[in-house]
């Protein structure tokens, strides 16, 4: 069996930067573990990046920014706090890249909460009782409904929810990936805090935060209790 190592030009190295912007040792290790493949190469920083946000979830995040997005001439306007470790990280080009990002998805996707965790009660149990009538309505047998509900939950979860929806500058990945691949670069926890969502013409705006409520984490298959209401 050979173990020649591929050779990594510094060309590849540039490109896979360019693509995600990890640092250059990371994409060097990335592509010469992926033999020189590129697609490969960014799933493996995807991966490295979910793995260290991860280990440093737990971190105090007390910094950050607060920052604006005005789209579509005036008509939407987007309010979003994103909180980090340290004013240094804060003020990196990096740092105020992702929370233009976001701002500007929320401006497009129009989330409704932050986390699946902070679905409120009414709107977790309506939504599942509709699934529910309409899987029960095929005839099928009740495990094969709750089935059916619980993947409907997931897409309903990624239609609301800011963290599971697929960023709208690459779709192949959510807005909680693209946040993972900033904690792996910058090298410090990054949450987003709250944000609000104005659209000239609504009677309401969308506000959504951080849920503290002990009662709304998610259970151990990973689906978010409905949050206790108040």
């Amino acid at each position: 069996m050979s173990t020649t190592m591929p050779n990594i030009s510094a060309a590849q190295v540039k490109d896979l930067r360019d693509k995600t912007g990890a640092p250059m040792m990371d994409c060097k290790h990335a592509l010469t573990e992926a033999k020189g493949d590129l697609e490969q190469a960014i799933v493996l920083l995807r991966k490295k990046g979910v793995s260290v946000a991860a280990k440093k979830a737990a971190r105090v995040t007390s910094e950050g920014s607060v920052a604006h997005y005005i789209h579509a001439g005036g008509k939407i306007g987007v309010l979003v706090e994103i909180n980090c470790e340290s004013d240094f990280v804060a003020r990196t080009e990096d740092f105020k890249e992702l929370v233009h990002d976001i701002a500007m998805h929320i401006a497009a996707s129009d989330p409704k909460f932050v986390r699946k965790q902070d679905v409120s009660a009414d709107a977790f149990e309506r939504e599942k009782d509709i699934y529910r009538a309409q899987a029960a309505a095929t005839g099928k047998p009740a495990p094969v409904v709750e089935k059916i509900v619980a993947g409907k939950m997931e897409k309903f979860y990624e239609e609301v929810c800011l963290l599971e929806q697929p960023f709208i500058k690459d779709q192949t990945i959510s807005i909680s990936q693209l946040i993972a691949a900033k904690v792996g670069k910058l090298g410090e926890n990054i949450a987003v805090r709250r944000f609000a969502r104005f659209k000239v013409g609504d009677v309401t705006a969308t506000v959504a935060f951080v849920s503290t409520n002990p009662d709304s984490q998610p259970d151990e298959g990973g689906e978010a209790s409905a949050p206790v209401a108040k």
